[in-house]
């Protein structure tokens, strides 16, 4: 159960590049961290035009002088400082994930970046030796992860309640963008630039949530992947608004993934189904406190989060059975969880446990699929290894 009991020593002081006035990302990144008080916004460079940056940075508290044109100048700055910033999220467009977040591994800072991680696997792999030589934690910004029920999910295939894993299907398509709405939208407007966006808009601005849940309950390695893309907003080509996305994994299992911005009728459309050889789950962020379980020859049933049958993982509640938990609280599952990973306390590390949390190997296997599926759409739908 959730405890208010004082868990570090002190918050860990924590500095922000990007997620500035007006941006979801920032606030969801804010709101996780302050929720359990383990980390403290002292920094940040929140903005490409340096005094609106300044501006919001005081609005919410931070003193002037801390509040930067720029990361590089962010990081010199405070790593002079006895009270220096030791972590720093990343919440600024796709293409400059990897510069920033080089630059932060250099400066001996723990990191929490958004996604994709990076637009090209060769950064991705090379910020992940980085974060290994330097001896800092590099995590990637997966925040539906966060949710009990799905540490269920994934504790339910670990124990081989569901058998052989055979199909792993997943969608994240919502219709939000089925007309040109970034003519007016500049927040979607960078999405469906390449320059900026990478070599995909929606395989990795959604399709990489969903790739990366899958991982996650399923366990499974991926063999091939073959994807058929498509834009039917067609200013928005070559990248695509609607992807169709086949999986071979390791041994026999295989999978399935949609990914789309025009899918009318839908709020977000983001579910996971894992179907084993002894029965199935299905989880789906519209309702993220239940999870759908069905063992063969016995009806359906829904395990509730919050109750005493589920597995130990599954068991960090903010608040009890039946009261709901949602977006926000699934973010700070995660930062909490990132504090005491990053923390130098003595006893952080035993309170982490085995707790699960996303890190550069998630993030890596998702830039991978996000490059894999491009290839593969341009190459006329065929078939890759993956790795």
């Amino acid at each position: 159960m959730f405890t208010e009991s004082k868990l570090l020593e002190r918050p860990l002081r924590w500095g922000m590049v990007g997620g500035g006035k007006g941006s979801q990302i920032g606030f969801s990144h804010r709101d996780a961290a302050a929720r359990d008080g383990m980390m403290q916004l002292v920094a940040g460079a929140f903005d490409i035009d340096a005094v609106r940056g300044r501006e919001f940075g005081v609005s919410i508290g931070l003193s002037a002088e801390r509040c930067y044109s720029d990361y590089q100048t962010l990081f010199e700055a405070e790593a002079k400082r006895p009270d220096g910033i030791e972590v720093v999220s990343i919440a600024t467009p796709n293409n400059s994930h990897y510069a920033i977040s080089k630059a932060a591994l250099l400066a001996g800072l723990n990191v929490i970046c958004e996604k994709p991680l990076t637009i090209n696997e060769d950064e991705a792999v090379e910020l992940k030796a980085l974060s290994e030589k330097q001896g800092r934690i590099l995590a990637v910004m997966y925040g539906y992860s966060g949710y009990e029920m799905v540490q269920q999910a994934r504790a339910m295939v670990s124990n081989g309640e569901l058998g052989d894993i055979r199909v792993v299907q997943m969608q994240f398509a919502h219709g939000y963008h089925a007309a040109e709405v970034e003519s007016a939208d500049p927040g979607t407007k960078w999405r469906v630039t390449p320059a900026v966006s990478g070599p995909t808009y929606v395989i990795g601005d959604i399709g990489t949530h969903c790739f990366q849940m899958g991982q996650l309950i399923s366990g499974l390695k991926v063999d091939q992947i073959c994807c058929l893309r498509r834009s039917f907003v067609a200013s928005r080509a070559p990248l695509e608004d609607d992807a169709h996305i086949m999986i071979r994994y390791h041994g026999n299992a295989v999978g399935t993934l949609w990914a789309s911005a025009v899918n009318i009728g839908s709020a977000h459309g983001f579910k996971v189904r894992v179907i084993g050889s002894k029965g199935s789950v299905e989880w789906w962020d519209e309702h993220p406190n239940q999870l759908k379980v069905a063992f063969a020859g016995k009806p359906e049933m829904t395990y509730e989060r919050g109750h005493g049958y589920l597995d130990s993982s599954a068991r960090f509640e903010r608040v009890g059975g039946g009261h709901p938990a949602g977006y926000f609280d699934s973010w700070a599952n995660l930062y909490r969880r990132f504090a005491l990973a990053m923390s130098k306390d003595g006893g952080a590390k035993a309170l982490l446990g085995d707790q699960w949390m996303p890190t550069v190997d998630d993030g890596l296997e998702s830039v991978r699929f996000m490059v894999r599926c491009a290839q593969s759409a341009d190459a006329g739908s065929s078939w890759l290894a993956f790795e």
